[in-house]
């Protein structure tokens, strides 16, 4: 079997169908124009039939939870489970088979989303409380953009997704910052409330608050007393509004250097004289008129003499 590209990157693997179709026509080429292509009639029927099938088992699951219903219909819910068990299953199967490199398949996105779906069938026969982890198949949905053709939408969603890996990073070490602040803020808190409010009774319990404060979040189960910490969780309370705007501006430049990433390689600014616009990065002068784009940069280059003419010279 042939192996992937060597430029089969971790982004590109988000598309469970990139260059994944079988070599040779067949069977396998058959089934996989049914499975993952939606252009076809057959391929939209069995999409929508998918759709369904997702949307009704998570009604099924929603309807279990409910005390009253299981213990009435128990036996027909058990029926479906396993009847949706059996149809993900297949599905998942005949897709591993008919693409040509099922590892490729396994470890995209879809692919996790795909078996994801099906392990907590699995598993609820020796732990019943993974049974709800079923819900999970309400991320395979996210066919849908693909399977009515809202291509504009999968590209603003891969958009969106390739800025946060992007952003990771940064935002980690943020995180990480944030962590610290709280675990000071909560020492803070404990050394002015200890002895007079039993409710920061401990450093973590302290840190528990500071949590929730920073995070504006505010349960109010736990409240300073003292003039002095409620001076200090109100600067909290203004610092976590603070806080909040950093990763939003993170993540914010990210999507905007992707943005602009889509772009074709034209320099945007407009002539000062005519206003055309589309030049080349790399230009100096109007395309439209000779203007200068850049006057003031313009004026500090001297223009260079002519060559003196030789019988000047003699």
């Amino acid at each position: 079997m042939a192996k992937p590209d060597d430029d089969f990157t971790f982004l590109e693997s988000l598309d469970a169908e990139y260059d994944n179709e079988p070599d040779n026509p067949g069977w396998r080429q058959r089934i996989y124009n049914v499975i993952f292509k939606s252009d076809t009639r057959k391929g939209k029927v069995f999409d929508i039939i998918l759709v369904l099938f997702i949307l009704t088992n998570i009604g099924v699951l929603l309807l279990e939870s409910v005390g009253s219903l299981s213990a009435k219909y128990g036996p027909v819910f058990k029926t479906l489970d396993r009847i949706y068990l059996i149809f993900f299953t297949l599905e998942v199967l005949l897709r591993i088979i008919c693409v040509k490199w099922p590892q490729r398949y396994i470890f995209s996105f879809y692919g996790i989303i795909d078996l994801m779906s099906i392990i907590p069938s699995y598993l609820e026969h020796f732990f019943p409380e993974t049974h709800v982890l079923m819900i999970i198949r309400a991320f395979r949905l996210l066919r849908v953009f693909r399977i009515f053709k809202l291509v504009k939408f999968l590209n603003e969603s891969k958009r969106l997704l390739f800025a946060m890996i992007r952003s990771l990073r940064k935002i980690l070490i943020f995180l990480f910052f944030v962590l610290l602040l709280t675990i000071f803020l909560g020492a803070i808190m404990y050394v002015l409330e200890s002895g007079k409010n039993p409710q920061f009774s401990s450093i973590p319990q302290s840190i528990y608050w500071a949590i929730v404060t920073i995070t504006t979040v505010g349960y109010g189960d736990v409240a300073p007393v003292t003039p002095a910490g409620k001076v200090v969780s109100s600067l909290i309370m203004i610092l976590g509004y603070a806080i909040i705007a950093v990763p939003t501006g993170i993540l914010s430049t990210s999507m905007m250097r992707e943005h602009w990433k889509q772009l074709p390689h034209y320099a945007l600014l407009a002539c000062p004289d005519c206003g055309a616009k589309g030049h080349e990065t790399n230009a100096a002068f109007c395309k439209n008129c000779g203007a200068p784009l850049y006057p003031k940069d313009a004026e500090k280059v001297a223009p260079e003499p002519d060559n003196p003419d030789q019988s000047d010279i003699s």
